[in-house]
């Protein structure tokens, strides 16, 4: 490609357009350290999560307990066995219908997720949304 210069060194025009290459050329190279870099920082971890050290609170009534066991029975308080089904009735009478108590789960530590998240769901769908899972209670000076 020809271009037709001016003769005189004063002839030149001025440029007022931003030249941008180098704007894109380090853009660019930005994008390639964030492309290599983003899959590194997702890294998963097996996590063995730790006992709560937290203090007990005092409950001023009679907590609703669920427990789960590993073969997948329900027992409401210490012995009486609930079925998935009755679930929703029991914890109503339990509950005298107040959908804003607590219920707190306590589930053995071999029982699956899934039957965990079932359990949860199954709680969401009676209409009771404050569940509070329980733990074992270990002292600092144990450690």
């Amino acid at each position: 490609m020809a271009m037709l210069l001016p003769q005189k060194q004063d002839d030149y025009p001025e440029n007022h357009d931003i030249n941008v290459t180098p704007f894109i050329d380090v853009m660019l190279v930005l994008l390639i350290i964030f492309m290599v870099v983003a899959p590194l920082s997702t890294v998963s971890v097996n996590v063995d999560l730790p006992s709560s050290t937290a203090e007990p609170q005092v409950q001023e009534n009679d907590p609703v307990i669920l427990t789960l066991n590993t073969d997948g029975t329900l027992l409401l308080g210490e012995d009486r066995r609930v079925s998935r089904p009755e679930l929703s009735e029991i914890l109503n009478t339990a509950t005298q219908n107040d959908k804003q108590q607590v219920i707190f789960i306590q589930a053995d530590k071999r029982v699956d997720y899934d039957s965990l998240m079932s359990l949860l769901n199954d709680l969401r769908g009676a209409g009771y949304l404050k569940i509070a899972l329980m733990g074992l209670e270990h002292s600092t000076a144990a450690r």
